[in-house]
C-alpha cells in the first residue's frame, strides 16, 4: 500500500507578523505596541522622562567630581574633618550630614504613606503626610544652610580653598547646592499638591496619580542624595 506524504503544516506566521522593511515597518511596530503605551498617563511618562534627564545631569557631575579628586595634585579635605561639629566639648565628624540623611529618608516613608492614602481617597492624611513630607524637605534645607555659613565662615568658596584643594569648593557649592535646589522646588511642589488635594480637586476629578506622580519626583531627590553622600562625604 503506497504511503502518502503528510499534509503540509500550516505556518502560524500571518501575514500582519511579517516584518515589514524600512520606515513602515517601524510605523507598524510602534502602532502595533498602541494599546501598551496608551496605558501610561502622560503625567508619569513626563516625569519618568526628566528624571532620566536629571540622572544624566548627576551623573555627570559625581563623574567629574570624581575625575577632579582623583587628579588633583592637592591634599583633598578629610570630609570627617571639614564637616565635623563640636557639641558639648566633643568634637563629632559627621553629625550634621548624618542628620540631614536621616531626616531626607524619613521622607521617602511619609511621602510612601501619601501615595497609598491618596489611592483609598483619604484626602485628610494623604494631604497631612504630604505637608509632613515638606516640612522635612525643608528641615533638610535649613540644616544645609547652616552647613554652608559655617564653611563660608571658614574661608572656603567656590574658587578657592583654606584646606587644600581649591576645587573643593567648587565641588561642594555645586553639586550640593544643585541638589538642594531640587530639595526646595520639591517642598514648594509638595506644598501645592497637597492644598490642591486638601481642597478636593482631585476628589472630583477622580484621580489621584498627581500624588504619584509628585512621590516620584520626591523619591528620586532623596535617591540622588544617598549617592551624593557616598560619594562626597564619605569617601
Amino acid at each position: 500500500m503506497a504511503s502518502h506524504p503528510p499534509p503540509p503544516r500550516e505556518s502560524s506566521v500571518t501575514a500582519a507578523d511579517e516584518a515589514v522593511p524600512g520606515w513602515p515597518g517601524i510605523a507598524s511596530d510602534w502602532s502595533s505596541d498602541k494599546d501598551a503605551f496608551k496605558r501610561v498617563p502622560w503625567g508619569k511618562a513626563m516625569m519618568w522622562i526628566f528624571l532620566l534627564s536629571d540622572t544624566f545631569i548627576f551623573t555627570c557631575f559625581l563623574t567629574g567630581y570624581m575625575s577632579v579628586r582623583i587628579s588633583s595634585t592637592v591634599p583633598w579635605p578629610n570630609p570627617s574633618e571639614v564637616f565635623a561639629l563640636t557639641i558639648a566639648g566633643h568634637h563629632i565628624p559627621l553629625i550634621l550630614i548624618a542628620i540631614m540623611t536621616f531626616v531626607l529618608i524619613s521622607s521617602s516613608g511619609t511621602m510612601a504613606m501619601a501615595v497609598n492614602y491618596a489611592y483609598r481617597r483619604d484626602r485628610f492624611r494623604s494631604a497631612a503626610l504630604m505637608l509632613t513630607t515638606a516640612a522635612f524637605g525643608a528641615t533638610f534645607v535649613g540644616m544645609q544652610a547652616f552647613e554652608w555659613t559655617k564653611l563660608i565662615e571658614e574661608g572656603v568658596r567656590p574658587w578657592g580653598n583654606p584646606m587644600g584643594a581649591a576645587q573643593f569648593g567648587a565641588s561642594f557649592f555645586m553639586i550640593t547646592g544643585f541638589h538642594g535646589l531640587h530639595v526646595s522646588i520639591g517642598v514648594i511642589y509638595l506644598c501645592t499638591v497637597a492644598f490642591k488635594v486638601l481642597r478636593g480637586d482631585y476628589e472630583r476629578a477622580g484621580n489621584y496619580q498627581i500624588v504619584e506622580i509628585a512621590g516620584l519626583y520626591w523619591h528620586f531627590v532623596d535617591l540622588v542624595w544617598v549617592f551624593i553622600f557616598a560619594f562626597f562625604y564619605l569617601w
